[in-house]
Order: C-alpha cells, then sequence, then structure tokens
C-alpha cells in the first residue's frame, strides 16, 4: 500500500507542518511580549497637556502645566479627553508596526490584533 517514497513524504509534510506552528508560535510570542511592552504619549497643541497611554490604551501618566488654570473646567476636560486619544491612536500605530514586523499584517492573527485596537479605539469615541 505505501512504499518508502510515500512514508517519507509523509514524514517531510509533518515535519513541515510542525516547523511551521513552531514558527508561527515564536511569532505569536514575540508579538505579545511586543504588544505588552507599547506604550504612546501625545502633547496637545497648547502644550498644556501630556497623556501617555499603556498597552492597553489606559493613562498611566498624566501631566498638566499649571496654565491649564487659566480656563474652564471643561475645556482642560475635553483638552485631556482629546489628548488621549491622539496617544489610543499613536498606540494602535504602534501596534500595527509591530504587528507587521511578527506576525504580519495579513495572517488571521494580525488582523484580530489590528481590529482589537480599532475597536477599543471606537468604544474610547463614544
Amino acid at each position: 500500500m505505501f512504499d518508502g517514497r510515500d512514508l517519507d513524504e509523509a514524514e517531510r509534510l509533518v515535519d513541515e507542518w510542525q516547523a511551521g506552528f513552531e514558527q508561527r508560535a515564536a511569532q505569536a510570542r514575540a508579538l505579545s511580549t511586543r504588544l505588552a511592552a507599547l506604550t504612546a504619549t501625545a502633547e496637545s497643541e497648547d502644550g498644556l497637556v501630556k497623556v501617555t497611554v499603556g498597552a492597553s490604551g489606559g493613562i498611566s501618566d498624566l501631566t498638566l502645566k499649571e496654565e491649564i488654570r487659566d480656563q474652564p473646567a471643561a475645556t482642560t476636560a475635553r483638552l485631556i479627553l482629546t489628548t488621549m486619544r491622539a496617544a489610543q491612536a499613536s498606540l494602535a500605530t504602534a501596534a500595527t508596526e509591530a504587528t507587521a514586523e511578527t506576525v504580519g499584517v495579513d495572517s488571521e492573527t494580525g488582523k484580530a490584533i489590528i481590529a482589537s485596537y480599532a475597536a477599543r479605539q471606537g468604544s474610547a469615541d463614544d
């Protein structure tokens, strides 16, 4: 039923499949490490607000210059939110770059990661 060539071919195919799986797993681990370390910082146009977001998109640092006191609280709040969204957009860009360099943006994993960051940005705009 099987001759030596068929078994050799089957073994080669299994080895290729395993090597491909191991490579994809290593790429996914590398991407996970890179994404976990991502941060992004944005500064308002007037320089009064500086926001840094961590890997999850949440604020990890907020700096307000003293001159911020010269404006209404509502203006300050809008400025903080706008600057935070700019930092989150930079984070999504950095995540896309990391994804492209590891698993590729066209891979199923890459598409899922990019969609996840896009969804986070969309929910931040609500």
